[in-house]
Formats: C-alpha cells, structure tokens, sequence
C-alpha cells in the first residue's frame, strides 16, 4: 500500500487528526476515535479524476434580498447506490470511491458543491474567484441582475465506514470524535477568506431528499450571512442581545423541555411549525462549536444520541429529519447568536407527512397541526423508553 504525506494533530478527547489530499486536490481529513484501531498510516488516493468543476455563481433575487447559488455540477449526484458502489465508503479494488482508507470519522470537500472551491483572494493553490462578493454592505445593495460567484467550501462529514445509519446509530465514542470534527472545521472554515457563516447538519432520511443512505451530514461554509440568521440578528436588534438566553429561561420554566443536563437543554420551542421540531441550546452564550468546552462536548455526545434515539422511538419505523446546527455568523453578531441545534421533522404520524403546499410555500406563513406541549410530552416518554447511551 502507497501511503500519503499527512499532517498529524492531537485534538481534544483524545481523538486525532490527520490531513491529506485526494486525487484531485481536494482537502480529506481523518478523525481517529480515541482507542482507534486504525495505524497511523493513510492510503494514496491513486484515482484519476477529472479536474473539479468550476465554482457556481449567485444571482439576486431582487424582491427579498436572497442569493441564489445556481450550481448546474450538482445535477447529476450519485442517488441511493448499493453497498459496493457506496462513494462514502473506504475503497476496495472494485469501489474507487471518495476515502482511500479505513477510517473511524472522515471529512472531505463536496465533489459537487454549492459553495467553492474558489476563494475572494485564493487560499492554499485554491482558485481565486473573478467575480466575488466584496463584503456584507456589497450583499446587502439591491440591483437587477446582479450575480457575484458562489465562493466558500462544501464538505462531507462520515460520521462511520458503515453503508448504513445515522448520527443517532453512532456510540458515544464515536458522537464525540464527529463533535471535535465539527468544532475543528468550523475554526478552520471560519479562518478562511470569504467565509461569513459556517453550518454544519444533517439530513436523515429518503423523505427528507437523502441521496446517499451511508452516515453523514455536511458542513457549508457560506459567502454571506444565511437569511434566516439576518431574521434572528433583526430579532435580537429589537429586543435584547441576551434574547437567547431569555428564550431558554422561558424553555426551562414550560413544559415544553423534552431532556437537559448540566450544559444543555432541549425543548420544544413556543411556537414550533414542524409537527416535530426540538431545540438544544447550551446553558451559556456560545457563538459556535469551536468555542465549546471539553466539557459541554462530553455531555452533548450522549445527550445528543438519547435525543436522536428519542426521535426514532416515536415510531416503528426510523423518522426522516434535518438535524440543522445554527451558529453565530464569523463577522458580526458573535456576542448575541448563541449556537443550537433545529432539528425538524415533515412526520405527523406514523404514516404522514407534512408537505409545505401554497401558505407554507408560497407566503412564509405556517400553520402547524400539533401543539408543541403535545409534542414536547410525547417526546419525553420516547426519550424516557430509550437507554442511557452513557450506561
């Protein structure tokens, strides 16, 4: 086996990290479980790749003020492949897919991206990009027509080897080496030219529009300030910059909590659209992962895993969801966004889905069928009949 030149680092938990390269130039990282079993050694990516596609570009929707990424490379995505096609999964002599090794944990750059690969002023032999965003003021002008290219990065996170599964499916060994990897990219993606907003999520689920069935989410690392965190930036500009921390007081004192312990609590939120939706917040102001203690991490991989059992345990049957990490924006309104989970649910029954038809869709105005203290109760007793994954 030819090995690849990496550079080793020791993180938090004891997991560690090594960087290398694909094929194409394109960044891969291995996160090594503490304990692992995997040697120190990685495999050369000795595909040959067609070179990356060029970067997509944004245009403005004059009416809202919302860029649009058109990003044409995205169109033919590898949809629901069997196991010995798996692109996520370690290569083998008839799989060339995307990771050359056996890993515990690995990330690397999105194939097809909505975001980059090229950069405002390039980055590491990264393109620079004709036609970038010139900061926040420059996104925020109104103007037909306006286009500026869609710079940033769009990585794949594999939370496990395994064909199949989820976030929820991992041990509690694995779901704190996968948040020491979303705390180490979101410094790294932060650090990066360009980048305003960094998101890290998962999507669960054929309903939810899951191409690939094998365990993993994805972090976008954004050119501009997401929409729905310049709503939340308005918010706090007319109430209070501790309006996180006013929302979770209030959280805490309903009957709408659904688990907490020493450093995070999840609720049901006062007025939830989703037929299931819950939050997880931490009990002080963190702006994103990168900030959390060693502490905050160790109980949110098992508190984490109970909740997402929680969720499954509602049904017969596995619940389709997107499991979306909000964070504070890299520029502005780090002291006010505190980080927390949205994690969203279409399911209203065991054999329902909610579809966003004409109000949902077309006039941003929802109704929602469940009360959310009906929703928070249930949610307690399935998060009550499931085990302690820390046990």
């Amino acid at each position: 086996m030819q090995e690849s030149a990496s550079t080793r680092t020791e993180l938090g938990a004891g997991v560690v990290k090594h960087a290398t390269a694909l094929a194409d130039g394109r960044e891969l990282i291995y996160f090594d479980d503490p304990g692992t079993t995997l040697g120190p050694d990685r495999a050369v990516d000795a595909r040959a790749l067609d070179p990356r596609p060029d970067t997509a570009t944004m245009r403005l929707d004059v009416l809202t003020g919302d860029w649009i990424t058109v990003a044409a490379n995205r169109q033919n995505r590898v949809m629901m492949p069997s196991a010995d096609a798996d692109p996520l999964a370690p290569q083998t002599p008839t799989n060339p897919s995307e990771i050359p090794s056996r890993y515990d944990v690995a990330v690397f750059e999105n194939r097809s991206p909505a975001f980059g690969p090229a950069l405002p002023d390039g980055f590491g032999g990264v393109p620079t990009a004709s036609n970038p965003p010139r900061g926040l003021d420059d996104l925020a002008a109104l103007g037909f027509e306006r286009t500026r290219t869609s710079v940033g990065r769009c990585e794949v996170v594999c939370f496990s080897p395994e064909h199949s599964g989820s976030f929820g499916t991992q041990t509690v060994t694995r779901a704190r080496t996968v948040i020491e990897a979303w705390a180490d990219r979101t410094a790294a993606l932060s650090a990066l030219p360009g980048i305003e907003q960094v998101f890290p999520f998962e999507n669960r689920g054929e309903a939810i529009g899951v191409t690939l069935p094998h365990p993993h989410g994805q972090i976008y690392a954004y050119p501009y300030v997401t929409p729905r965190t310049t709503r939340v930036l308005d918010s706090i500009d007319r109430t209070a910059p501790e309006l996180f921390q006013h929302i979770l007081d209030s959280e805490r004192d309903s009957d709408r909590v659904v688990l907490q312990g020493e450093h995070w609590t999840a609720f049901v939120p006062f007025a939830a659209r989703w037929p299931l939706e819950v939050h997880l917040m931490p009990h002080r102001h963190v702006p994103d992962f990168a900030a959390t203690t060693d502490a905050e991490r160790d109980e949110l991989a098992p508190l984490y895993l109970r909740l997402l059992r929680g969720v499954d345990a509602l049904y017969e049957t596995p619940t389709p969801y997107i499991a979306a990490w909000h964070q504070a924006p890299v520029n502005v309104g780090r002291d006010t966004v505190r980080l927390h989970l949205q994690l969203t649910s279409p399911r209203r029954g065991a054999d329902k889905l909610k579809f966003l038809a004409g109000s949902e869709s077309a006039m941003w105005a929802w109704t929602a069928e469940i009360p959310p203290e009906t929703s928070a109760a249930r949610l307690r007793e399935a998060v009550a009949s499931v085990a302690d994954p820390a046990a």
